[in-house]
């Protein structure tokens, strides 16, 4: 097939530091050029990739260093040249949510949209009513629920490239806390667990300037005790020993998660997580054998304790099995050979009502 792959342009594809989306397209598109398919990405010049890329800016928004820059120009310019070269495709796989809608309404049938985000925002309904012709795939069906009319085509959990992965047979002895600081990721929970513990905590988080504010007030003093160590932002290079020294990953969270990358990154090292009961979780921990569902923090500190029982091996199988890019592509390209039959419907329906 010939599939063009269109990520956001926030971060470099893939990310050079934090970056979900991003990141996952990266291993997405490769996983497609490995299986035989011809690729091509649109993305900032700053990508590394196997499949033919298309330059749309010259560098990732987030890292750039101008002053000034338009989020929504860099986007609208991207779309078009995506536009410009749609006539080369048999797929066009979205990740950009749902800017693109207005831009391709000729042509539903040979898109894909990846929804990669967060569905209970107050004025999604409208859009998702409004273009109903374009098939959607949800991260994991939780995610569905604040949306259940929209026209999902599937779900596909994420996946990643193995290979980048070290597998650690045996812990260092800490907990590891991975992904942002803000309120709804728990980084304060997660320090409240290893205190509880005795054990030390390894934070390795990024701080956007929205949730400045929320460290400086909320996480910074809490830093101060010796068991706590506050790593930074690290980028994929430096996952594997940071995830695979760590005896879990803590993923304390109080949101409703699309899916929660760094659970499936802790897994590919063989370290287990430990994860509160929301969004996501269930569909990516299998309680008992990679990690621990909890409710609370009693609960996640009852699970430290019986860490003991998770076998990191299987932890690693799982991964492969379930999360690695080749088997998210095989998934991804199930659905682009049922495009036609997930728009039809729905364009059927707009034409009548026209």
């Amino acid at each position: 097939m010939k599939i063009a792959q269109v990520p956001p342009l926030y971060e470099a594809v893939p990310p050079r530091l934090y970056g979900g989306t991003e990141r996952v397209v990266a291993h997405l598109t490769d996983a497609l050029v490995d299986l035989g398919h011809t690729v091509t990405l649109f993305a900032s010049g700053d990508a590394r990739t196997k499949a033919e890329l298309v330059v749309v800016r010259d560098q990732a928004i987030r890292l750039d260093p101008a002053p000034l820059k338009s989020d929504l120009a860099a986007h609208m310019a991207m779309l078009a040249e995506v536009r410009r070269h749609a006539h080369r495709f048999d797929v066009i796989h979205f990740h950009t949510d749902m800017l693109q809608f207005p831009m391709f309404e000729d042509m539903p049938e040979k898109t894909l949209t990846t929804l990669h985000g967060r569905l209970d925002l107050k004025d999604l309904p409208g859009v998702y009513r409004r273009w109903p012709q374009y098939p959607l795939v949800s991260i994991s069906d939780a995610q569905r629920a604040p949306l259940p009319f929209a026209n999902w085509a599937g779900t596909v959990l994420h996946g990643m490239a193995a290979e980048i992965y070290d597998f650690s047979a045996k812990s260092e002895g800490y907990l590891a806390f991975l992904g942002r600081i803000s309120p709804e990721k728990g980084p304060d929970r997660a320090i409240a667990i290893a205190r509880r513990l005795g054990k030390r905590l390894k934070i390795a988080a990024k701080i956007d300037a929205a949730d400045r504010a929320y460290f400086h007030d909320e996480i910074e003093h809490l830093l101060d005790d010796p068991l706590i160590e506050f790593v930074g932002e690290i980028g994929d290079h430096q996952k594997s020993a940071f995830l695979g020294g760590a005896d879990a990953l803590l993923f304390p969270i109080a949101w409703p998660e699309p899916f929660g990358l760094v659970m499936i990154e802790a897994m590919a090292c063989g370290t287990p997580v430990i994860a509160y009961d929301c969004g996501s979780v269930p569909e990516v921990v299998e309680d008992g054998l990679t990690g621990f569902i909890v409710k609370d923090e009693d609960g996640a500190v009852a699970a430290a304790r019986r860490l003991d029982q998770i076998d990191r091996f299987a932890v690693r199988r799982r991964f492969e099995t379930r999360f690695s890019a080749t088997a998210m592509a095989h998934r991804y390209l199930n659905l682009y050979d049922r495009l036609e039959d997930a728009s039809a419907p729905k364009r059927l329906a707009l034409a009548q009502s026209a």
